[in-house]
């Protein structure tokens, strides 16, 4: 059990922070979710996917704390996405971190499912059928929300005349 939330805890953390925006209530879920997954005990060792399981219990948590607060995000993409620029010339990587938040804003206006589901496939690199399982929802919807999602973004993205490279 413990080695299991050792080797996933970044990416439960990072989900939490992406879906509440906020590290204090990020911390509170990883808490939770430890204790959760204490409790199950051997029914927890039992589990098919263990990850899937915990994904889709750290999702539902934050929505309750996102519901229960009413927080809006205002985290930094860099620090939710861990994305750093490898050039080392100021003014591109001015030019990115703007970039970056361009998208974090877009990414921030599109409804909630498609949020998730970007998160989870392009960030996590999460399978559909992962997806499907976490958010409680067919196989063929997951497919369709990343679709949908991908194409907003990208329209979102040229109306707002960002310079990203595909």
């Amino acid at each position: 059990m413990e080695d299991f939330l050792l080797a996933y805890k970044d990416k439960f953390y990072r989900f939490a922070l992406r879906l509440t925006g906020n590290g204090y209530d990020a911390e509170d879920i990883m808490q939770e979710l430890a204790i959760k997954i204490w409790k199950k005990g051997e029914d927890f060792e039992k589990l098919d996917n263990k990850e899937a399981w915990c994904m889709s219990v750290t999702r539902n948590m934050a929505i309750d704390k996102i519901r229960h607060n009413n927080i809006r995000r205002y985290e930094n993409i860099e620090t939710v996405y861990n994305v750093s620029s490898n050039t080392k010339n100021p003014e591109k990587q001015l030019e990115s971190s703007d970039i970056m938040q361009g998208i974090k804003d877009l990414i921030n206006k599109m409804p909630e499912k498609y949020k998730t589901v970007i998160q989870l496939r392009e960030i996590e690199e999460m399978t559909y059928k992962e997806i499907a399982k976490i958010m409680n929802i067919e196989l063929d919807k997951v497919k369709i929300y990343i679709f949908r999602a991908r194409k907003m973004l990208q329209k979102m993205i040229v109306k707002a005349n960002l310079k990203v490279q595909y």
